[in-house]
């Protein structure tokens, strides 16, 4: 029997996000019709009878998550199931259905312990296979890290695994969980929204306040589905707040300490960029070119410099806090800017220090 049972679920968020609205971000991972001649049954010993290779002990963290269903509505384990009920286990993410093979990619971890670990993902390395990219990942690299494969010949089948993730050209700090419980716990830390996630932006334009909240909910582009965008009126997309502060000023472009308070897909990109202040560089969300400045030859010889200098979006995952699964201490991580984003700002601030800064 193919190995794809609760312990093979895919642990892969989109960017930037963690777990979201509940009622809006629920993906179905499994699904059980109960029979007509179907005895009376606990749902947790019902699962584990159905699911081969998962223990009793897993459903059970899954029941307490609140991610097994009975008929759409959440239940305890001691729920007993009937003919014509309807058992399904959700998850706030996609499965993802690839094997992962280990590879022996360097990984810069700044925390680790039996739990967890925090790494510091350079910019340029995908998060997770698919979308043609099938190795080479940050998931290839655990798996060779902590000693283990997933698939369906795999002997050992626990897993690191992602409970967000950051977008291929964004650089920072993630959160790995090694184990079930631990798994589930900061999954439920981010679905609360009680993760502390700081970023550092460089974006075009001189914000006219120091410190400020941009609200729009965010959805997929209907006319372009590699993009998202925001809907004012509110009627489409999910809530979403982005809090902000202003670190240096350079007149045409502006350094910004961004903290989310929902973790929608390129939440920060998308909402800068519909303000009109789009991220330096970002070519998904029209930041990749002249935004605000002269139009002498020298200035725009300048910005090409600077795209080659720093040739992604301007983002870095800075700061990640959270409680420790198991000795519910509070861990806070912080780290310094990439050598390409900080390069970037103090080429800005030389070239500020020349210049009046733009109205």
């Amino acid at each position: 029997m193919v190995r794809d049972e609760i312990d093979q679920i895919d642990f892969e968020l989109p960017d930037e996000v963690a777990c979201e609205d509940e009622q809006q971000e629920m993906f179905e991972h499994y699904r059980f019709d109960i029979s007509a001649g179907q005895v009376p049954m606990r749902v947790d010993k019902y699962l584990a009878t159905h699911m081969e290779y998962t223990s009793r002990h897993r459903i059970q963290l899954a029941i307490k998550a609140e991610y097994i269903r009975v008929n759409d509505k959440i239940v305890k384990a001691n729920y007993v199931v009937r003919p014509g009920d309807v058992v399904t286990f959700v998850m706030p993410y996609q499965r993802r259905g690839l094997e992962i093979l280990p590879e022996a990619i360097p990984l810069n971890i700044v925390y680790e312990d039996e739990d967890l670990l925090v790494l510091n993902k350079e910019a340029g390395m995908v998060v997770h296979p698919g979308h043609g990219h099938f190795s080479g990942t940050l998931v290839n690299a655990l798996a060779h890290h902590l000693g283990i494969s997933q698939g369906p010949d795999a002997q050992d089948e626990r897993m690191g695994v992602l409970v967000h993730r950051i977008d291929k050209d964004t650089s920072g700090l993630l959160v790995v969980a090694k184990n079930d419980e631990a798994q589930l716990n900061l999954a439920k830390q981010f679905f609360v929204h009680s993760i502390e996630r700081r970023y550092v932006a460089i974006v075009w334009g001189n914000l006219k306040e120091d410190e400020g909240t941009i609200v729009g909910n965010i959805g997929r582009d209907p006319n372009d589905r590699m993009r998202f965008k925001v809907f004012p009126d509110g009627d489409h997309g999910k809530h979403a707040v982005t809090h902000y502060k202003v670190l240096e000023r350079f007149g045409y472009v502006t350094v910004v300490e961004c903290r989310l308070e929902t973790g929608r897909t390129h939440q920060i990109r998308v909402h800068f960029n519909w303000i009109g202040h789009p991220l330096f560089n970002d070519e998904r969300y029209d930041g990749s070119e002249i935004r605000k400045g002269t139009i002498y030859a020298k200035y725009r010889q300048f910005i090409e410099n600077c795209f080659k200098l720093l040739p992604r979006q301007a983002l870095h995952a800075k700061t990640l806090g959270f409680v420790h699964p198991r000795t519910k201490e509070m861990i806070r991580l912080d780290s310094k800017l990439p050598d390409d984003m900080q390069a970037l700002i103090d080429k800005w601030r030389k070239y500020a220090e020349n210049m009046v800064p733009e109205e």
